[in-house]
């Protein structure tokens, strides 16, 4: 009977400074929405374009930072996969910043990034 191999895992200080990257970007994000979601201006339906990626993504992040949260996330095969979901809340985040801004440009919202 051969014996069962251990599950490969990942240093505590490399997932500690993962946790801290996940948590500043994951601040950046709700910051920005924060911000920009207390802008005066009255919201349009064109805004609506920019906030789904940028909620959406920041709920990625969320997800991310509670899985590198848990004792478990020290296995290799955990931290990969909170890795992956963290990187696919930034790029949701990223393409929201990106339509806000495209909108801003276009003048098509009421909505203003800069002020």
């Amino acid at each position: 009977m051969e014996p069962t191999p251990e599950p490969e895992t990942i240093d505590s200080n490399f997932r500690n400074g993962s946790l801290t990257a996940v948590g500043i970007i994951l601040g950046f994000s709700l910051n920005f929405l924060s911000h920009w979601a207390s802008n005066p201006l009255d919201w349009s339906t064109i805004d609506l374009l920019p906030l789904t990626p940028l909620a959406v993504g920041i709920g990625f992040q969320v997800e991310a930072l509670a899985e590198l949260l848990r004792r478990d996330s020290l296995l290799a095969t955990r931290y990969e996969r909170a890795m992956r979901v963290f990187l696919v809340g930034v790029l949701l985040v990223a393409s929201g910043i990106a339509l806000a801004l495209l909108n801003d440009i276009l003048g098509v919202s009421r909505q203003k990034m800069f002020g």
